[in-house]
């Protein structure tokens, strides 16, 4: 089996890749770019983070395409892709269970009020603040994929009261005025990109909280920013944006409500996710179902 492998990666990190990958599937030959070109018609997987557009042009034997990254959005948003070959997500017990240890630590600081101390400890202001029960904080986890699912039961298990949302589920909208903080996992697809703009912010209680480990264009940067600076939402914890790096000089730097994650929340461990990788190779080769098909019309 000969594999593509490639996409928006350093040199170190795809040699990490590939080797992770070559110890997961030793029977596979692992290709660049320039190699795949060469021998296109011998090609049946491309394992992919990311890739520049066109890089899966012109291999007519490609039976899989398997991400690397559990978002799509860049990948779908390739107009070269080939149609009619099955894509796979990455979905990782271990990349699902850093995400949530990511959204119990947003969740216990914003509960605890531990955003406001490192806010005072700059100001050298001793001052406790009062302190409230999990059971009495709202907790609403936009998405209940693989992720989503493994937060909102980490945080049940905390005693916090935890609701699960899902597009085709209950309308959001008779559920963010109960919200006193909201995680999006969701995925970036046309139905959800600006989901979290003046309108959903305004339905939500007033000092409720936003945490965005999603994608960035699921944010309207500058309605985010109003509601923060008129005081109706208390704080916001940002891991993903839209232009990443997040740029010098963006107002999200520097405002005492937010804090800035350099989109780490959880990242995706070569050690386990090759193995994730492997598996839908061999299917796809064997002619069986792949995993974490995605459905190109939803888009994830």
């Amino acid at each position: 089996m000969k594999v593509l492998l490639c996409g928006d990666m350093d040199a170190a990190e795809l040699a990490r890749w590939r080797q992770a990958l070559a110890a997961a599937l030793p029977e596979a030959i692992w290709l660049d770019r320039a190699a795949a070109r060469a021998d296109a018609g011998a090609v049946q997987a491309a394992v992919v983070a990311n890739p520049p557009p066109g890089s899966l042009q012109g291999l007519p034997n490609l039976r899989l395409i398997q991400s690397l990254w559990a978002g799509v959005d860049r990948l779908l948003a390739d107009a070269t892709l080939p149609a009619g070959v099955p894509i796979a997500r990455m979905v990782d017990p271990v990349m699902s269970a850093a995400m949530a240890e990511t959204v119990l630590w947003a969740v216990l600081s914003l509960h605890r009020d531990f955003f406001a101390y490192a806010r005072q400890q700059l100001r050298g202001l001793w001052r406790t603040h009062d302190q409230r029960r999990a059971d009495e904080l709202r907790v609403l986890v936009l998405g209940q994929g693989e992720m989503g699912r493994a937060a909102a039961a980490r945080l049940a298990a905390l005693g916090y009261r935890v609701t699960g949302w899902r597009r085709d589920g209950t309308p959001l909208s008779g559920l963010l005025p109960r919200a006193d903080i909201v995680i999006n996992l969701l995925p970036l697809t046309p139905a959800t990109r600006g989901l979290l703009d003046a309108r959903f912010f305004a339905a939500l209680p007033a000092g409720a909280s936003v945490v965005n480990l999603g994608r960035g264009a699921h944010v309207v940067d500058d309605d985010l920013l109003a509601a923060l600076d008129r005081g109706h939402l208390r704080h916001a914890v940002l891991d993903v944006f839209h232009t990443e790096p997040l740029p010098a000089g963006h107002p999200f730097w520097a405002h005492p409500r937010v804090t800035v994650l350099p989109h780490a929340a959880a990242a995706t461990d070569p050690r386990s996710a090759a193995a994730v990788a492997a598996a839908n190779l061999r299917a796809a080769h064997d002619g069986r179902p792949i995993a974490h098909a995605v459905d190109r019309q939803r888009a994830y």
